[in-house]
């Protein structure tokens, strides 16, 4: 019996029974959906978060304050002191003792309600210097930044993200309007180009403003002197080791840090952040991938069921073809086949079930799903490899039946 005759055979005896036969490849194409589905959040999230992490900047080092022990000797969390300042900050602008850093933007920010004539909206307000627009890889697309002058003045001015000049001003130009900031005006000097939202902010709802406003104005008291971090940019890629040395080496300095394993600042690097996210994206996606993949091992035992029944049904038929002279071998492939095939239709199917919810559920659920074809093609040889895999014992058993007997069986 030639390939062609045995693939013929093979779909015929499924067509017979296409609802037993649907019903075979139901767990095989919910279990490949369900992979390709997983894998593909798993996927997303980590491509979204990786892009959230891009959007803060490029070649980025963040400093941030260490932590606080109260009387009681309960200790803070990273960052609840108030160990940094714009002096250290400027120092960090020194070329001849940071060769390797290219821009540094001190920063405070946070929540506060924003008028506009009759419109109010809530969102971050940041203070800064110029160089943030560098740092975090922004520009502005109306009007201008604030310059240093602002900063040394303190003047109230601000530049607005795209989204909240949306909400305050509709579709009228903000720039040379009147803002107030927790009770203060503030002139509008430009409106930022967009920069898009992550899953826990929105890039385009801020406020920039400079950071002696910020700190006179808006924070006071134990923020009047102090910044929540400092955004470093190095050079280049390959140069970000080398200003993070260079940073500790100056912030330990100035800080008159004597035993360097117990700083009051923390540097982190966008390399370790983004690493740490994926990582907690990849056991995520592994565990999720590994719960669908019990659902395939679910449908390749169906399979071998199935075979089994067809089997049992059919050993009158196995022994005709042996006795005109089908080889055992033939037999078995002939049931491999079928298994094969019952298997390619259920990945097929899967396959096109994956693809669909990857199109129509990042609607639903605000997280892109990315279906990757190298997996999408592995989805679909393990699918056949489960049916050979499972139709090797049903096939095998229909081999070893003697011609004699099967041809007795009622």
């Amino acid at each position: 019996m030639s390939w062609l005759e045995t693939l013929r055979t093979g779909a015929e005896a499924i067509l017979s029974h296409r609802l037993r036969s649907a019903l075979t490849m139901l767990g095989i194409l919910i279990g490949i959906a369900a992979v390709i589905l997983t894998v593909g959040l798993g996927e997303g999230a980590s491509a979204k978060v990786n892009a959230a992490i891009a959007s803060l900047g490029s070649n980025l080092l963040i400093v941030s304050p260490g932590s606080t022990t109260s009387s009681g000797g309960v200790r803070g969390g990273l960052g609840s002191a108030n160990t940094l300042t714009v002096s250290d900050a400027n120092a960090l602008l020194d070329h001849r003792a940071l060769p390797d850093v290219s821009a540094v933007a001190p920063t405070v920010q946070r929540t506060d309600v924003v008028t506009a004539g009759s419109s109010s909206w809530t969102t971050t307000v940041v203070g800064s210097t110029p160089q943030w627009l560098q740092v975090r890889g922004r520009q502005v697309q109306d009007g201008s930044f604030f310059t240093g002058g602002d900063v040394a003045s303190a003047a109230p001015v601000a530049v607005l993200g795209p989204t909240t000049a949306q909400n305050l001003f509709g579709f009228a130009d903000p720039v040379g309007q009147t803002v107030n900031i927790n009770g203060q005006p503030f002139t509008v000097d430009g409106v930022l180009n967009s920069a898009g939202s992550s899953a826990t902010t929105n890039e385009d709802d801020q406020i920039v403003v400079p950071v002696s406003t910020a700190q006179e104005l808006l924070l006071g008291g134990i923020f009047r002197n102090s910044v929540q971090s400092i955004l470093i940019q190095a050079s280049s890629a390959a140069s970000l080791s080398a200003a993070y040395q260079e940073a500790d080496t100056e912030l330990t300095n100035l800080h008159g840090i004597t035993n360097p394993l117990a700083p009051d600042f923390t540097i982190t690097t966008e390399s370790s952040i983004q690493s740490t996210a994926t990582s907690v994206s990849h056991t995520l996606t592994i565990l999720l991938g590994g719960i669908a993949a019990i659902s395939l091992l679910v449908g390749g035992i169906g399979v071998m069921n199935i075979m089994l029944v067809s089997v049992t049904e059919r050993i009158r038929e196995i022994g005709l073809r042996k006795a005109l002279g089908a080889t055992p071998a033939i037999i078995r492939r002939q049931f491999l086949v079928e298994a094969s095939v019952l298997g390619l239709c259920g990945g097929v199917i899967g396959l096109l079930l994956g693809v669909a919810g990857a199109v129509g559920l990042p609607h639903l659920i605000s997280n892109p799903i990315v279906i990757s074809p190298v997996a999408a093609v592995i989805a679909v040889a393990v699918a056949v490899g489960l049916g050979l895999g499972f139709g090797v014992y049903p096939a095998s058993r229909a081999a070893r039946l003697a011609p004699i007997d099967a041809l007795r069986s009622e």
